[in-house]
């Protein structure tokens, strides 16, 4: 089996999870979208391992880890996590393959990143500073992009990276009157970086086929959430990349035909960090309940994350979009203790009821929710092991969301851990 697993929120729903357990039976894992801005957390254990780069399948020993074209790498934060993986006496020698033609985040696009926002100000995005869009930019542009295959030959990139600065410091200099970067510096750095990640850089796209051919089980990992997808998304409230499934072909170079099943991540409620319109939020006592009870806090940048109700008209259009099978619903036990549980299932906008996802966010920054109402439940949920065991209220709670986002929920969160991980079927 071919699994692709995605997230159908604003990212955070529990991926690094699902793709950990996935993983277990599968021989290889592909990370196919975003950057170092992606936070996935794997539990295993008492030990709890912050993947930002790395496919969440790291941890098993056996499994092959590729990093696609798609992916927008930082060398510093991958040859960060191969040593703390080591640290753990977890070695990704020999498995770990990184696409000739990633390209790579650079000194340069972090001073971009954090430039514009200063500027933007109170219009800002909120990006995570981590210099993921500039690269991104300077991909689609062309002739300003360093990718992994250049650190092959370093000879002919020290003058293409000359080139680079200049232009950058004119930029940074005309526009934001800031100090500028120096060649040797950034170069300096690559020979470093190419000297650790050289003998992981592979074509992978052709590696993928391969293990295609010779009947290997592959597992599809993307970042993000499907509705930071950068053109389905809440543009322009949106990550630079395409988090759905949607950007698995293009981000890896295999077919969506030839994945058996792809699954859908959410948490039982919905969280978004940083700016953008969230029709369910709860800023107030509710969403404050929620974010301590679930931690709601990123994995990359530490940030309070924004909590509401479950949005099903959200959650539906991902699925939709991204031809979802099945649903993993992690931290439903966070809602414990709740007395009434919502979910959204309509919005209202200028008067009118709809069942339809806006495309354009000044419509959705006008949304107001239409929500139907359930019981809640006090019991914990931890050691629950068989879907039939869970409190009636928690089943008619997953009923609704099923209703109302008409795609069934097959995997059931109750806790961080592997164990704490209930299979409808």
């Amino acid at each position: 089996m071919n699994y692709c697993v995605v997230g159908l929120q604003w990212g955070d729903e529990g991926k690094g999870k699902v793709v950990d357990i996935l993983a277990a039976e599968s021989d290889v894992v592909v990370r196919f979208n975003g950057g170092a801005n992606a936070g996935h957390t794997v539990v295993i254990g008492d030990e709890k391992f912050a993947l930002h780069l790395m496919p969440s399948g790291a941890v098993r020993d056996r499994t092959w880890c590729v990093i696609g074209n798609g992916v927008a790498v930082d060398p510093a934060v991958l040859i960060e996590e191969i040593d703390c993986l080591a640290e753990e006496n977890i070695s990704i020698n020999g498995r770990l393959f990184i696409s000739e033609n990633a390209h790579i985040v650079l000194d340069y696009h972090k001073q971009e990143d954090r430039l514009r926002e200063e500027v933007l100000g109170r219009a800002k995005l909120g990006t995570t500073i981590r210099g993921i869009g500039p690269c991104y930019a300077d991909k689609v542009g062309r002739s300003y992009a360093v990718r992994m295959g250049d650190f092959r030959d370093l000879d002919a990139l020290k003058p293409k990276l000359a080139n680079i600065v200049e232009y950058k410091n004119k930029i940074f200099s005309a526009l934001y009157d800031a100090d500028p970067i120096k060649t040797e510096e950034i170069f300096a750095k690559c020979v470093e970086y190419a000297q650790r990640l050289g003998p992981f850089i592979s074509n992978t796209t052709q590696l993928l086929h391969q293990s295609i051919l010779d009947g290997k089980s592959i597992l599809f990992e993307g970042a993000q959430g499907a509705l930071l997808d950068l053109d389905h998304g809440t543009f322009p409230f949106v990550t630079s990349s395409n988090a759905s499934s949607l950007g698995m072909s293009a981000g890896c170079g295999v077919p969506a035909r030839l994945v058996d099943k792809f699954i859908g991540v959410v948490k039982a409620y919905t969280t978004r960090v940083g700016a953008g319109p969230f029709p369910s939020e709860q800023d107030n006592e509710i969403g404050q309940y929620i974010r301590d009870r679930g931690n709601e806090y990123g994995t990359t940048t530490g940030r309070p994350r924004r909590c509401g109700w479950f949005d099903g008209v959200a959650a539906g259009y991902s699925a939709a979009t991204g031809g979802i099978d099945e649903v993993a619903m992690m931290h439903l036990d966070t809602l414990a203790g709740l007395e009434e549980l919502k979910v959204c299932r309509a919005y209202r906008i200028n008067g009118g009821e709809t069942k339809l996802f806006p495309s354009n966010v000044a419509q959705l920054e006008k949304a107001e929710c239409i929500y139907e109402t359930t019981a809640g439940w006090d019991q914990d949920l931890s050691e629950v092991k068989i879907f039939d065991d869970l409190p009636r209220a928690v089943r008619d709670y997953i009923a609704m969301v099923e209703e109302i986002s008409k795609v069934p929920v097959s995997i059931v969160g109750v806790g961080p851990k592997r164990s704490q991980t209930i299979f409808r079927k």
